[in-house]
């Protein structure tokens, strides 16, 4: 089993966001140490990272490992950092931007800090992934306000891909959808990011763990070491990117 992925840092990453426009999709996934959990276990989660057009290491802490068990060195370019780069220095007022998820007040505050014209938001409910018809209803909002500059998909992994790929499979959307996960709870000061240092050294799992532990316990203490067999057991490398005009 092998992953392969995208070896940019973020100004690459933002070069490529920036000139992607919106006469074609494609969408961005970022793993971390818990989506590789998943792709090592879940067909399903392989098929829905095979159609990525960007595939971007967002953890500090699994970077570290390929490096020390596969001698592979690949940027990091966190989602983060990627959607709040967006926002300050690429999306400008005018721009088609699509949110899913987030609550009305996060929408509200992304508005009025950035000067938003052009913001649709649509917040689906909890567990909307295992209602065929919410889902439907949630993928034809996006269809609707197509073709957009960006579509930030901030529902939880793997519900933020799985919309992404059956928009890729449904052919109707125009534009970057990019699955940021908890990115605009950072952005909106719903939630607050570890601080750099911690970043730096990749702990900022367990500065999230300290903030929630009984949300997260169970994902980083339990689940989350099966990562060290998971590293040994597959295989990674650097994927020649595949550019938006191929897409």
């Amino acid at each position: 089993m092998k992953l392969e992925i995208d070896d940019l840092n973020l100004p690459e990453f933002l070069g490529e966001a920036a000139r992607f426009g919106s006469a074609t999709y494609g969408y961005v996934v970022t793993p971390n140490v818990d989506h590789l959990i998943r792709y090592f276990d879940e067909i399903r989660f392989r098929n829905l990272y095979s159609g990525a057009s960007f595939v971007l290491l967002d953890s500090q802490f699994l970077a570290r490992m390929l490096r020390l068990r596969h001698a592979l060195r690949l940027n990091v370019c966190p989602g983060s950092d990627i959607v709040a780069e967006l926002f300050a220095n690429v999306i400008v007022p005018a721009d088609k931007v699509v949110l899913i998820g987030a609550s009305v007040d996060q929408a509200s505050k992304l508005v009025t800090r950035f000067a938003l014209q052009n913001l649709h938001h649509k917040c689906p409910p909890m567990g909307f992934i295992n209602s065929p018809a919410l889902v439907e209803e949630c993928l034809q909002f996006i269809e609707q306000v197509s073709p957009f500059r960006y579509c930030l998909l901030a529902v939880g992994s793997p519900q933020q891909e799985e919309l992404a790929y059956q928009l890729a499979l449904r052919g109707r959307a125009r534009g970057l959808a990019l699955c940021v996960g908890a990115s605009i709870d950072f952005l909106t000061g719903k939630e607050r990011r570890a601080p750099k240092w911690m970043r730096k050294f990749a702990l900022e799992w367990l500065y999230r763990l300290s903030r929630n532990p009984a949300r997260l316990a169970h994902r980083y203490l339990v689940r989350g070491p099966r990562v060290f067999l998971i590293v040994n057991l597959m295989a990674f490398s650097r994927r020649h990117m595949r550019r938006h005009e191929d897409v």
